[in-house]
Parts: structure tokens; sequence; C-alpha cells
């Protein structure tokens, strides 16, 4: 399954329409859902640390996604500006977002974590001119996030991230879109753009941007189903791949690979990671 989407340049005054926005958000989840080998999570090869998700079912919900995002975005330029009644109006469009990623998806949460980042960042996208930079995408998207939910119903308080947070003190995907998506910003695009400029294939430099942001991040969802020592064990064998001078590297790709089978094993998936490269590939793609 593949993305058609518009590529051609817009003017710097013009921001990109709600369509389009859909569009690059739908293909950042694709891209992110075929990069191969990610250690623990699902891709081309299988199933990772999961048992109940493959590659098609990921297709199949970031494909169902694509209305969601084209409305998210169009209640951002409705709205022109971050506001309570603009974040209540995402977060209700974020809910039936879900509901119909679940109907595509027999109930499985392939991307709920996807749908509250990039659905915030193509709301910040819609409302800005174009090639107004990742960070002011960023930035605009972490005003949204910091308005409060009025109508948040309370199941969606009692999930696996509240517990995480609660007992470990992560800040988790709330935390990193309130501060305006840093490990984004600070740490995956810079990292995909170092490897680039290495001569690094584009695979090879996107999945350096992946170790990168599994070797910082506090990922819930690793704390959820390996607690605290599953959560360094996966951040220091992403460092190690990285030390070892990323995936490129012969050296490197040995460490990715034995990181690969150890999760694998382990049963740890990096979804939190997952998440934001996805966040990092649409914003890459809104400025090339």
């Amino acid at each position: 399954m593949t993305v058609t989407s518009s590529r051609k340049p817009l003017s710097a005054g013009t921001a990109p329409n709600p369509d389009r926005l859909a569009d690059l958000a739908v293909h950042a989840l694709v891209r992110e859902a075929e990069l191969t080998p990610k250690p623990g999570l699902v891709d081309r090869r299988g199933r990772g640390a999961h048992t109940d998700m493959d590659l098609p079912l990921m297709l199949r919900s970031a494909h169902r996604l694509r209305p969601g995002f084209g409305h998210m975005a169009a209640l951002a330029t409705r709205h022109r500006r971050p506001c309570v009644e603009l974040r209540e109006d995402l977060a209700a469009a974020g809910r039936r977002a879900e509901k119909d990623m679940l109907a595509a998806t027999g109930g499985v949460n392939t991307h709920r974590g996807a749908v509250w980042a990039l659905g915030l960042l193509v709301a910040a996208a819609a409302m800005l001119p174009a090639r107004s930079g990742a960070a002011a995408v960023s930035r605009t998207a972490g005003r949204i996030a910091r308005f409060p939910d009025r109508a948040c119903p309370p199941e969606a308080l009692a999930g696996h991230g509240a517990a995480v947070r609660a007992r470990y003190g992560a800040h988790g995907a709330r935390g990193q879109a309130e501060a305006g998506f840093p490990h984004v910003v600070r740490v995956a695009l810079p990292a995909l753009a170092a490897a680039r400029a290495r001569g690094a294939g584009e695979d090879r430099a996107q999945l350096d941007a992946l170790m990168a942001l599994m070797a910082g991040l506090d990922d819930t969802c690793l704390l959820h189903r390996g607690g605290p020592a599953g959560l360094r064990r996966v951040q220091l064998g992403a460092s190690r791949v990285i030390g070892a001078g990323g995936c490129a590297t012969e050296a490197g790709t040995a460490l990715l690979n034995r990181l690969d089978t150890e999760l694998a094993l382990c049963r740890l998936s990096p979804g939190g990671s997952a998440d934001l490269l996805a966040a990092a590939l649409f914003l890459d793609l809104l400025e090339t």
C-alpha cells in the first residue's frame, strides 16, 4: 500500500491545505511502519515483540486515520490560533479517529500515540505559513497541548500510559507534546540530518534517528512492558549502536541486529519512540 501526496513546493506565505497535511501524516506513518529492521517493532520482516500486530494491520490503520488528520487540520484553519476551544475540538476529533482506527484493526491499538502526536502537529502546521520550520510547528503544537480538555472522558485517563506516569514519574506522550516535542526537534531530526550528511542511505538514516530516540526517551511503552530495567536495557543497546557509528556501519549493524534479537525475546517494544519517529518524519516531509 502506498500514499500519494502532493510534493509540489509551496510559496513561503501559503499554509498547507488540510488534505495535503493529512497525506503527509499518513505517509509518515507508512514510512515508519515499513522501515526495517526496527528492534522490537513491526516491520517488513514480521511482528517484532508483538503478537497482535503485523505490517498489513499497521498500514490499514494508517490509511484509516487519513480523514481524521484532515479534519484536525481543517479545525485548526478554522480557529486560526491555539486556544482551549481548538484543543477540545481536536481531542474530540482524535477520539473519533481512534474509534475508526480500532474498527479497522479489530480493536488493536496500533496508533493511539501517533494520533495524539501527529494530530497536534498537523493542526499546528495548518495554522502556520508553509516552511515555518520544524521548531515553529512543534512549539505551536505544544501551545495547543497545554490547554486542558474539559470534556476528556475518565476512561481516557486510566490507560497504561497514565499508570506508568503515576508509578515511575515518566512524562510520556503528554509531556512530550506539552514541551513542544523536544525529542523530535532536538534528537531525532538532528540525528536524521547527521546520518544523511555522513552519506548514509535513507533507511539507515531513519534508523539512526530511531536509535537516538530509543537511547534517550523514557518510553512509557517500555516501562509498561519491562519496568525500569527493560527501559535501561533498550537505552543501553541503542546507545551502543550510536557509539559504533550508527546503523550504516558494520559494527553498528551487528549491534542493531543483536538488540533486535534481544527485544524480540524479552517482548520489549519501543512504541513511544516509534510514534516520535513518525512525528519526525512528518516534520521532515514538511521541510523538504
